[in-house]
């Protein structure tokens, strides 16, 4: 089934939302909050955090483009 044009605007609204929630989540003062020596399950904390954001993100991205084919 095709989107309607108003449809379509939404998903590129929400799209351009996600990414620049993702240029602020992996711009540099975000980043140096998790620069530290503490680790997660045996991860370093600031890659804990990067991988976390990076599959959250790319969740967000795919709600909101599957969002629309209901």
């Amino acid at each position: 089934m095709r989107k309607s044009a108003n449809e379509r605007r939404l998903t590129a609204q929400r799209l351009v939302a996600l990414f620049l929630l993702g240029c602020a989540l992996f711009n540099y003062p975000v980043l140096s909050l998790f620069n530290h020596p503490a680790q997660l399950l045996g991860i370093p904390l600031l890659y804990a955090y990067l991988f976390g954001a990076w599959v959250a993100l790319i969740a967000l991205i795919a709600w909101a483009v599957e969002r629309g084919s209901d």
